[in-house]
């Protein structure tokens, strides 16, 4: 019965995923159009820009919504490989590639023994949940790195430095795969990896370090979870405005800076925790690896200055390998992350009008989400913590690993 089950689950994997994705590229290449602002504006306007500055060998210096690692030129600039396409639909149709490919990757690795498809249907079902936004950012191409780096971390741990690294190279945040790694080599190929590829940017591309200025003046992005305070404050006479800044739609204004200090703040609390866990944690398994870095960049996702909708996208696919492993500890935060990407798509692009205006609808959506997030982060770090420190409970029987997955393994 069991194999029956697993026979059906994977016959119905690439189905679901093409009738998805058939939807998402219908949306993006516009044959019909999605409510809300136009998600792919930054293709066809920001990236298109971007690629033509690239493209003449130097980085866009005086352009503050470039705020990305210089590895990320290779994304804007991928398009080029296809060159009878115009640059936008190049771009829509390599991501929707690198999607595949990423499915291809999570089903042949949950077919091995001892793991589970359930990763490969948390992708298939998660992407979809986030709308068009998705297709209409290189998050994808980054996260499938990421998911790449943490299923080679028990087998291959070089491999998984090496990846880590370039992913972090491409967008910051993969860095945080390293979290739980305690394999010298893994940090030995990371840094091996990090010093090569930035060295070669540094020297070939001028301005490839720009972007630490141009991320370091952001604001508080009108998702994120500092945001509420201003959205609730105007309907008290708060006198700030809304308005585009450095790429994003932020508030501006009396106390602005105090919020962003104190999400600021926020992100070092939780960097803080996350060393003591680290310093602390003695009980490593297979998933520990990818619980770990699912925890991290939740974290650090919840309490970000801003929170995008395409940063779910990192989450999902987080979630997806944490579920890969039937031992995990994250399957309740894994729902919840879930659910959180169904009302990121109502808040952006689908009723962001009423986002921007912090009326009553937005508001709920607001917080909602948000709420969700920060349930999802605290109920993951309960669970991580309680599964790998000493001294505290263990995980309740129904959700402890089966005895393949017992065994502790260097990472």
């Amino acid at each position: 019965m069991k194999t029956t089950g697993a026979g059906r689950s994977l016959a119905w994997l690439p189905v679901v995923w093409c009738l998805t994705r058939l939807v998402l590229l219908l949306f993006v290449l516009k044959v019909y159009v999605f409510p809300g602002p136009d998600v792919t504006s930054d293709v066809h306007v920001i990236y298109r820009g971007w690629y033509d500055v690239l493209s003449s060998g130097t980085f866009p210096l005086h352009d503050v919504t470039w705020q990305y690692p210089p590895a990320a030129a290779l994304a804007i600039l991928s398009p080029g490989l296809l060159p009878f396409l115009d640059y936008a639909t190049a771009f829509f149709v390599l991501v929707c590639v690198t999607d595949a490919a990423v499915l291809a990757l999570m089903t042949y690795a949950g077919r091995r023994p001892g793991r589970s498809l359930r990763g490969a249907w948390v992708w298939v079902t998660g992407v979809p949940l986030l709308g068009p936004t998705v297709y209409a950012r290189y998050d994808v191409m980054v996260t499938a790195v990421a998911m790449a780096a943490l299923l080679a971390g028990a087998r291959h741990p070089r491999a998984m430095g090496a990846l880590a690294a370039f992913g972090a190279l491409l967008k910051v945040w993969p860095a945080m795969l390293l979290l739980a790694a305690r394999h010298r080599g893994t940090w030995v190929s990371a840094l091996v990896t990090g010093v090569a590829v930035t060295g070669v940017f540094a020297l070939a591309m001028p301005g490839a370090f720009a972007f630490l200025t141009f991320q370091r003046d952001r604001g508080t992005e009108v998702e994120s979870l500092g945001a509420l305070v201003f959205h609730v404050a105007r309907h008290f006479g708060w006198q700030g405005e809304v308005k585009l800044n450095y790429g994003s739609i932020e508030f501006l204004g009396p106390y602005v800076s105090e919020v962003s200090t104190g999400a600021l703040f926020l992100t070092g609390a939780a960097f803080g925790w996350l060393v003591l866990w680290r310093l602390l944690a003695r009980r490593f398994e297979e998933h520990t690896l990818a619980d770990a870095a699912f925890v991290a960049v939740l974290m650090f996702t919840t309490t970000s200055r801003v929170i995008s909708p395409q940063y779910m996208v990192w989450l999902v696919g987080l979630a997806a390998v944490c579920l890969y492993f039937p031992g995990s500890r994250m399957r309740l935060p894994v729902a919840l992350v879930l659910v959180a990407s169904f009302v990121t798509v109502l808040e952006f692009p689908y009723y962001f009008g009423s986002v921007v205006a912090s009326d009553g609808l937005g508001l709920t959506l607001l917080f909602l989400r948000n709420g969700l997030l920060v349930a999802a982060a605290l109920t993951a770090a309960r669970a991580l913590w309680r599964a790998t420190v000493p001294g505290t409970l263990p995980a309740p029987a129904s959700a402890r690993p089966t005895r393949s997955d017992e065994t502790p393994v260097s990472s």
